[in-house]
């Protein structure tokens, strides 16, 4: 955990913020215009700020799984190359997963007051970032010199729903488009005295929700503090356009890469077991949504459920159905996967019968990562993380598992408390004791495409959505997840 003196990523120097007045100093007094921290209409521009890179904290918002290390590594090694070019010290570049051993971090609230400690003497902003985020320094750095770094800010590429939404717990039902929260895509930036009065409250009052939905939306609806703090700030040169786009240059300080991650060859399909969690009562309307769609691309597929039917097939798992939580049956599935009574393979993936998912996608993205480590992939909540609690895979959106974590799981004695207890969160207990990471995949949904913002879904390639409830759901599937040409490519099915 933290300790009550200030420090830095144990990959930084301590020597970091030493001043010299040798330094090279950037500074911008051109008459753009930036909005203030009050209110979108409050137009503030410092025209003679002079702002040094090293006055910047770099956060990339890392996990710790191997793969996404050395992403960040590189990320951090092309920002600090940049900065070379800039200055002769370095600016502070943290890898988020390393500042402490508190896995709950990642949620950024907690991590506030160790920010506000270690950084508020001799830095102006916090700027966040994910691992492919794109950065030009040199233009970043020119965006922030037009606002006053003395002054409470929040700036961002603003988000907005279209419709209230059960992932934002039906914020702003009335008008949910008037709320604005950012897209850490493009990068997100945090003023130190804004740091420094957040972290007071955060260490003063607890966080009212103990659930971790979608952080992005949370981190802003603390900071807008019921219309009492500031409001997201729009910057135009905060982008999620492609590096090759036209203006991206000329006008984007920050890029993205909109491909799918690719690391090599995609694993095989034979390599993939898919378990589905259905129920006698789903047989007959959600079963044919998934054979209509997405069952052709899966190698091995096999159907779990209260039930022994022929027609479909599906397998009797020998625990009863539930109405919420589905534990008992996801813990029968697991163990199912380590027996004889499958194939062996090296990926098992757990599905609800309403999830869509894109299988082909799928493999792609496993090629990233190592299956002899305990992986276990998919969207990231979490729960009671400014009390000590946990992260846990939301179950809707798909659980992707390789065989080491499975068996380290089971291994463990980890087991449900009753058969309808939450699957996914029990799941995450059990990795928290065993100190095994969740990893995180944006491109995982536990809810349908209509629940997200049309300006987030417009630059990622998802794999998957659930639910079927007022969509069509194969409508849906061919309209986000269906992709010919690769799964042509990728072969055929087996059946079990």
């Amino acid at each position: 955990m933290f300790s009550d003196k200030p420090r830095v990523s144990r990959k930084v120097a301590a020597g970091c913020w030493v001043l010299l007045l040798s330094l090279l100093h950037i500074s911008f007094s051109d008459g753009s215009s930036g909005k203030g921290s009050q209110s979108q209409d409050d137009v503030h521009v410092s025209h003679n700020n002079q702002l040094d890179l090293r006055e910047i904290v770099f956060v990339l918002q890392s996990q710790s799984n191997s793969f996404h290390v050395r992403q960040a590594e590189r990320r951090r090694a092309d920002l600090l190359k940049q900065a070379q070019s800039l200055t002769e010290k370095a600016p502070l570049v943290l890898l988020l997963h390393s500042l402490s051993d508190n896995e709950g971090d990642w949620s950024i609230l907690p991590l506030l007051p160790h920010l506000s400690h270690s950084f508020r003497k001799n830095s102006s902003w916090i700027v966040f970032l994910e691992e492919e985020t794109n950065v030009r320094v040199t233009k970043l750095v020119q965006v922030l010199a037009k606002f006053d770094k003395n002054k409470e800010w929040f700036l961002g590429k603003p988000l907005q729903d279209e419709e209230s939404t059960i992932i934002h717990h039906y914020a702003f039902a009335e008008n949910p488009s008037i709320f604005k929260y950012p897209d850490f895509s493009a990068a997100w930036a945090l003023s130190i005295p804004l740091v420094v009065r957040l972290a007071s409250k955060v260490k003063g009052e607890p966080l009212k929700s103990d659930f971790t939905i979608d952080l992005k939306h949370e981190v802003a609806l603390y900071i807008w503090e019921n219309g009492n703090g500031p409001h997201l700030t729009a910057v135009p040169e905060l982008c999620t356009e492609p590096d090759d786009s036209p203006q991206t240059f000329s006008r984007c300080a920050t890029t993205l890469s909109r491909e799918l991650p690719l690391c090599g060859e995609p694993v095989k399909r034979e390599d993939i077991f898919v378990a589905v969690k259905t129920c006698r009562k789903f047989h007959s309307d959600r079963v044919p949504v998934i054979k209509k769609t997405w069952e052709k691309d899966a190698f091995f597929i096999q159907y779990y459920s209260d039930h022994a039917d022929p027609s479909i097939p599906t397998v009797d798992i020998g625990i009863p159905n539930t109405e919420r939580g589905h534990c008992g049956k996801t813990f029968a599935i697991l163990e199912r996967f380590l027996s004889a009574s499958v194939p062996k393979t090296t990926w098992l993936v757990v599905v609800d019968d309403d999830t869509l998912i894109s299988l082909p996608r799928l493999q792609m993205l496993l090629s990233c990562y190592n299956s002899s480590e305990a992986v276990c992939l998919g969207e990231r909540y979490g729960y009671g993380l400014s009390q000590g609690g946990y992260s846990y895979i939301t179950g809707g959106g798909g659980m992707v598992f390789s065989r080491e974590a499975v068996v380290q799981l089971l291994r463990s004695g980890c087991r449900c408390y009753s058969n309808d207890a939450p699957d996914d969160m029990v799941l995450g207990m059990c990795l928290n004791a065993l100190g095994l990471p969740v990893t995180h995949s944006p491109l995982f949904h536990q809810a349908r495409p209509e629940d997200y913002a049309r300006d987030l879904l417009a630059h990622q390639v998802p794999i998957s959505f659930h639910k079927h409830w007022n969509i069509d759901p194969v409508a849906v599937f061919n309209k986000w997840l269906k992709d010919d040409t690769v799964s042509d490519k990728l072969g055929v099915k087996t059946e079990l």
